[in-house]
């Protein structure tokens, strides 16, 4: 009966919300922040909801973002606020992607927006853990390689000390799965990256596999092909180069963990 007890307990841990109050969706001319360059277009219909550090192009039929863009500065890249898991269906959106759709299905609520972009203001922190900001992402993907890049681009940022915008999202069709309430499965991600004082840009392509390693230069796939394959036409600098396989940006991992902890705290991790 105890370990009977101790499971439905962790049950409802796993599947309850962490209470917060949400703020209604900005503005759509709030978030040219995080397009300077133009809005995208896509193939079928999505809905712009526009939060103070990111902007979703939503798809209501899949239940995940087509798209997510949003700009980060070398002030925000070091954010001190800790990660609060708070999971929570988008009151703005009706029947949309809720926690309980990736209970048991093996699949974690992969943040397209992270966390560690946007931990520089509480309220914000909240947001990214909307669930019109996640996609189902196998853990060997979203805590491994995907975290890799993600850690990457705060590195450029830091280190550099130039902005950069960033255009992510799932890729996926009619034959993926689903899961939970219709939630559908990418079958890859994309994520294309611009430094906003060089006009440099880099995009990635991520087969929805695990295991794909930390050699970042072996997932760069042309931006022409990311587009034609996500079925999105991003804008960019008039001016924009992209970065050939192996002229990628560096980052010293180490030297970001200290700042890290010297602006946060001994025991901050870079998530």
């Amino acid at each position: 009966m105890k370990k009977i007890l101790l499971a439905l307990m962790l049950l409802a841990a796993s599947t309850t919300s962490f209470a917060w109050t949400q703020r209604l969706p900005q503005d759509i001319k709030s978030c040219q922040v995080h397009a300077p360059f133009g809005f995208p277009t896509v193939q079928g219909t999505v809905r712009p909801i526009c939060r103070e550090a990111y902007l979703v192009g939503y798809d209501a039929a899949a239940k995940i973002p087509r798209f997510v863009m949003w700009t980060l500065t070398p002030q925000h890249a070091l954010g001190c606020i800790a990660r609060s898991n708070a999971f929570v269906a988008d009151q703005s959106v009706l029947g949309g992607p809720t926690p309980n759709d990736y209970v048991g299905t093996g699949y974690d609520k992969g943040h397209m927006a992270p966390d560690g972009d946007l931990s520089w203001d509480q309220q914000v922190e909240y947001e990214s853990f909307l669930m019109t900001n996640m996609s189902p992402q196998l853990p060997g993907l979203n805590r491994s390689t995907w975290k890799l890049l993600e850690t990457s681009v705060r590195g450029w940022a830091v280190q550099r000390n130039q902005s950069y915008t960033v255009y992510v999202g799932g890729v996926y069709n009619a034959q993926d799965k689903r899961i939970g309430n219709g939630v559908v499965v990418p079958h890859a991600f994309y994520k294309i990256v611009i430094n906003n004082q060089t006009n440099e840009v880099a995009g990635w392509w991520f087969p929805h596999v695990e295991g794909l390693g930390t050699d970042l230069t072996k997932l760069r796939l042309p931006i022409s092909q990311i587009e034609q394959q996500a079925g999105v036409k991003f804008s960019f600098p008039s001016n924009a180069k992209e970065l050939q396989p192996g002229q990628e940006w560096t980052v010293n991992f180490g030297d970001l963990t200290k700042a890290k902890r010297a602006r946060c705290g001994a025991s901050t991790s870079l998530d």
